[in-house]
């Protein structure tokens, strides 16, 4: 365990805001939570792709695919399943090796997680598509966290999960990505040594989903009643289905069953999660939803057990496989939990990035000042990279996940840019493969305000300006509404996608807002959800210090 690791976890309690140390964040754009003792799904409204979760007592931990983005492999707690909460991250500052340490690594690093605990300690096993399974502990989920350990080396070997036998072995099953490995559709299983740090055992193939379950993928690891389990989906995220696996023998001959499909519902693709119960002996699924522009959605499901195969949701025919359910009893965990959603809105009161924020690469330390005691996030204007062509290619872009179908943004933000040159800018960004947003620049004219849009920025296409003007003054109120109605996009792949659009407006005083530009449509990101947030850049060519951009909040509402 390093010091910035260790600093990492002595210094977060303290530099959080006292009103999150104090009190639950309560979301007034989507709780789950419908105070009736019923929830509705999904429980979390965002974009916590791939989720595992592990029950230690009575909390529940979840962590998610975090891909590119620091800090990384984030960790949600709960007491009931329903109500939850982000309380660190496993990776603080850095992934390395750093391909590309000032470009992001768009849709790789962090794939697939799963989250166990063993032995007084919380484990997190992941796949790296070009590196390997990597592996990283804790005493306390909070942290600190151990350094990375590489477990099994190989380009390709993915969505890691271990399993502690009753015997003392460990074993890892994992699946592969065709684009690394040159095969997909299988899941393996390899043996660990004991302290699960290295594989000591080449991998066997135990499962070829290439006839029944093709891109099966995503394993979860468990053992019941004498049989091992492996939950794995199949078919593809947006349209697939759940199967479990199961044997006595941990190479198998492996038997199957689907579990549970989107049926004559409205939820696409329901797989890839995990299975926990409640110290009350009930028992739940956790999965996610493709819905394109906002990605991964957490569902919740009650789960029940029938001839030794698990039956997830609403079985309706009695044939073994359930159906999602929208709205449900919320899980009996002996008690009764106040409400507590993931935080969103920031006054920036902390010393230190509150949890919600990412930053789109390994962090930079020189990127920004968190001056808790100025209410204020001083983000500096950093260079881009010499063969920049939009923000597809920054890394310091802070953004954090879309919360709700329908949802305002607004920050206020005073924009100091360096008298020295030109070129400087900063504002408020939709992130994703295409992106859209409000944009402050210094020019020779002055402050100018754009409303911008980059189609296909992932293809390395230019921003197009929809419109201008040039701003009296330094300090700016910006805002994006996100509206979504539950249209579906007609031209994605079996319809699932969600209808997005965002507007854009400004005010100078906070209280009056101006429309600005055209409406835009959200897009996904490589592998995740579109993202919200902001950033503040120069040019590549500019050295030597900068001006900066002083955000003094940013909140997440209804209007």
């Amino acid at each position: 365990m390093n010091l910035k690791q260790l600093c990492w976890g002595a210094f977060l309690a303290m530099a959080l805001p006292l009103s999150a140390q104090e009190k639950n964040y309560v979301s007034e754009v989507w709780c789950p939570d419908l105070g009736n003792g019923k929830y509705k799904n999904p429980v979390l409204y965002a974009d916590y792709s791939d989720p595992d979760v592990c029950r230690v007592g009575n909390d529940y931990y979840m962590t998610s695919s975090s891909f590119n983005s620091l800090p990384g492999l984030q960790i949600l707690h709960s007491n009931d399943l329903v109500n939850w909460s982000i309380i660190g991250a496993a990776i603080p500052y850095e992934l390395t090796p750093a391909a590309m340490p000032e470009r992001p690594e768009h849709g790789n690093r962090v794939w697939a997680p799963s989250i166990r605990h063993h032995n007084g300690e919380f484990y997190i096993f992941w796949g790296d598509p070009d590196q390997g399974a990597f592996m990283v502990k804790a005493r306390d989920p909070k942290g600190p966290w151990s350094e990375p350990v590489l477990v099994k080396a190989g380009k390709g070997v993915i969505d890691t999960c271990p399993l502690w036998d009753e015997d003392g072995k460990v074993y890892m099953v994992h699946a592969y990505a065709g684009s690394r490995a040159g095969l997909k559709s299988v899941i393996a299983i390899c043996e660990l040594n004991a302290e699960a740090t290295k594989a000591v055992t080449q991998s066997r193939i135990v499962f070829d989903g290439h006839e029944a379950h093709e891109t099966c993928e995503g394993p979860k690891f468990y053992k019941h009643d004498g049989y091992y389990y492996i939950f794995h989906p199949a078919g593809g995220v947006p349209t697939g289905w759940q199967v479990v696996l199961r044997s006595k023998n941990v190479y198998g001959p492996y038997e199957w069953r689907t579990v549970m499909a989107q049926g004559n519902t409205s939820v696409n693709g329901p797989h890839q999660g995990a299975w926990v119960d409640t110290t009350t002996g009930e028992d739940w699924f956790l999965h996610f939803q493709d819905v394109g522009a906002y990605g991964r959605l957490v569902h919740l499901q009650p789960m029940t057990w029938k001839d030794g195969w698990p039956v997830i949701g609403a079985d309706k025919d009695g044939d073994g496989c359930g159906e999602p359910l929208l709205t449900y009893t919320k899980p009996n965990v002996g008690g009764t939990f106040p409400l507590c959603n993931p935080q969103e809105s920031d006054e920036f009161d902390g010393y230190t990035l509150s949890p919600q924020w990412q930053w789109h690469a390994n962090i930079n330390e020189k990127w920004a000042y968190y001056a808790g005691d100025q209410s204020i996030v001083r983000l500096y204007s950093y260079p881009v990279v010499k063969e920049y062509k939009n923000l597809w290619d920054v890394a310091n872009l802070l953004l954090q996940k879309t919360p709700a179908p329908n949802f305002t943004a607004t920050m206020k933000l005073t924009f100091k840019p360096s008298p020295k040159y030109k070129g400087e800018r900063t504002g408020l960004v939709v992130m994703g493969m295409d992106y859209a947003g409000l944009i402050l620049e210094n020019t020779d004219e002055g402050l100018a305000l754009s409303q911008i849009a980059c189609p296909k920025a992932d293809k390395g296409n230019a921003e197009q300006i929809n419109a201008q003007q040039l701003l009296p003054q330094s300090t700016v109120y910006l805002r994006a509404k996100f509206s979504c109605d539950g249209t579906k996009i007609a031209q994605s792949e079996g319809g699932h996608d969600l209808l997005v659009t965002v507007d854009f407006s400004y005010s100078l005083d906070g209280k009056k807002y101006t429309s600005l530009g055209k409406r835009f449509q959200a897009r996904e990101g490589k592998w995740i959800g579109t993202k919200v947030g902001m950033f503040c850049t120069r040019p590549a060519l500019v050295t030597n210090d900068g001006g900066w951009a002083d955000v003094d909040w940013f909140r997440i509402t209804k209007k």
